[in-house]
């Protein structure tokens, strides 16, 4: 056991009351008004931090990747987790007491309404590849008050309003630790965003009522798949995945074929990673057809790929298969000398942090390639429409709302007595990573200037990145 390790049991061994002094004399380590302090951008270059795993991508997508990022400062922000990943591990960490499992890509789009195991529709962090154990909680909630703040400046409302908003969601997170903190492991287990009774805390009467609209369509039949036919065609009198390149394709051209991965040997090994009953359930199903679909902003460039399952009465299912690589908070809390398995990682850090993880969550790896995968069901699309909306339409309650759920899940890793003994009743930590927010939206400003001016139209790739292919 690591002294870490140790000093963690026996913090969690105490009484509530002192881990909350606990977590008020951390105060004098890293001071609440210190978080306001935003990482100098003259000492280090984005447009080369994003590069570092260009190599481990598939080189004809990330072309996508790059247009993605340039498209505004918000998709830039979205796709740059290990910029802001190597901004923060230059700042003292709070220690132990005070790390969690963390989410390590927080920001809003990562966010989103699903559908449980159990078939209810709930809104959580839906999107795990960068999460860790052992790190600070404020480096979640960095991440989540900047995208904000970035949404908030992207969709050209005044600064004081962002900040506003930044700071709301911070203090939606501190108010939600509070109540927590009080709460026994097991109520604090239990706790779950319904997304029903989220929508009906908008004030916005149009908008619940559009919101409640769909979630009643959604609910109808949660357990259907409705990217069915929605990605599928059927030639033959068979079903199978439709290609829509760029972005959905399958392995044809010899350059495709030699990053083919053996799909059935890989779900083989996937199936072990099920409990027993969810194993027998998967065994029903048996594969259709596989061909890689390019998500995301961050993602873009890593192998991802949607498989059709099918049983014998032509019943379909979709499952997502990601690809995992290190996660970029590696940079703030180094990993054991223990091996890892990154789709392992990913799998574990989302039944850590979700109030219900999906039912086909599992791992698995490609033997030919060494790719290291996890794999879940493809998301309901009429439930992923309405996080999206709420974003687009009322973005403080989205953000509060994302803000609570960030408090749900930290308090479920971590320990929430000493969170909330940390933060306190005050607003100095609101405001401080209210002032961290907007500073470090405009670094992201500056930042996605330089990488739109790096990118060679020819190619749709950075030039720092062609200079260090050529050396």
């Amino acid at each position: 056991m690591t002294d870490a390790e140790t000093i963690g049991r026996r913090e969690k061994g105490r009484p509530r009351a002192e881990r909350h002094e606990a977590g008020k004399a951390l105060r004098h380590k890293v001071p609440r008004e210190a978080h306001a302090d935003c990482p100098p951008a003259s000492e280090r270059d984005p447009v080369a931090i994003l590069a570092e795993t260009d190599a481990e991508r598939i080189p004809e997508l990330l072309p996508i990747r790059y247009k993605r990022m340039a498209a505004s400062p918000f998709y830039f922000f979205r796709g740059a987790a290990a910029v802001m990943a190597h901004d923060l591990a230059q700042f003292p960490q709070l220690g132990v007491g005070a790390n969690v499992q963390a989410c390590g890509d927080c920001h809003l789009m990562n966010f989103g309404a699903f559908s449980s195991a159990e078939g209810r529709a709930l809104f959580d962090i839906n999107d795990f590849d960068e999460t860790l154990p052992g790190v600070d909680f404020t480096i979640d909630l960095k991440r989540l008050a900047t995208s904000v703040a970035v949404a908030a400046r992207d969709a050209h409302m005044p600064d004081k309003k962002a900040r506003a908003i930044a700071r709301s969601a911070v203090k939606a997170y501190r108010d939600f630790m509070l109540d927590l903190a009080e709460k026994t492991p097991l109520e604090v287990w239990y706790i779950s965003m319904e997304i029903e009774k989220e929508v009906l805390r908008i004030e916005d009467a149009k908008l619940r009522e559009r919101l409640l609209s769909t979630l009643v369509k959604a609910k109808k039949d949660l357990a259907a798949d409705d990217n069915f036919p929605h990605l599928a065609e059927e030639t033959g009198g068979e079903a199978h995945i439709e290609d829509r390149p760029p972005l959905i394709y399958h392995f044809t051209t010899e350059t495709e074929k030699a990053q083919k991965i053996h799909a059935h040997s890989a779900f083989s090994g996937y199936g072990n990673t099920l409990l027993p009953e969810r194993r027998a359930l998967f065994e029903r199903y048996a594969l259709r057809d596989l061909a890689m679909k390019v998500v995301g902003v961050g993602s873009v460039g890593t192998y991802c790929a949607v498989g059709l399952f099918m049983t014998p009465d032509e019943e379909p299912m979709f499952l997502q298969v990601k690809e995992a690589l290190h996660s970029v908070l590696e940079k703030i809390a180094p990993p054991s000398d223990e091996p890892r398995q990154q789709g392992r990682r990913v799998v574990e850090g989302q039944r850590a942090l979700q109030a219900a993880s999906d039912l086909f969550l599992g791992w698995t790896k490609d033997v030919k390639s060494h790719r290291q995968f996890y794999v879940r069901r493809l998301k309901n699309r009429r439930l992923g429409s309405i996080g999206e909306v709420i974003e687009a339409k009322a973005l403080e309650a989205y953000a509060n709302l994302c803000g609570r759920t960030l408090a749900r899940a930290h308090a479920r890793t971590g320990d929430p007595a000493l969170i909330a003994g940390y933060m306190g009743k005050s607003d100095v930590l609101d405001d401080a990573l209210a002032s961290f927010a907007m500073a470090y939206a405009a670094q992201t400003d500056h930042d996605h200037a330089l990488l739109v001016a790096a990118i060679d139209k020819s190619t749709g790739l950075p030039r720092a990145r062609l200079s260090a292919v050529a050396e």
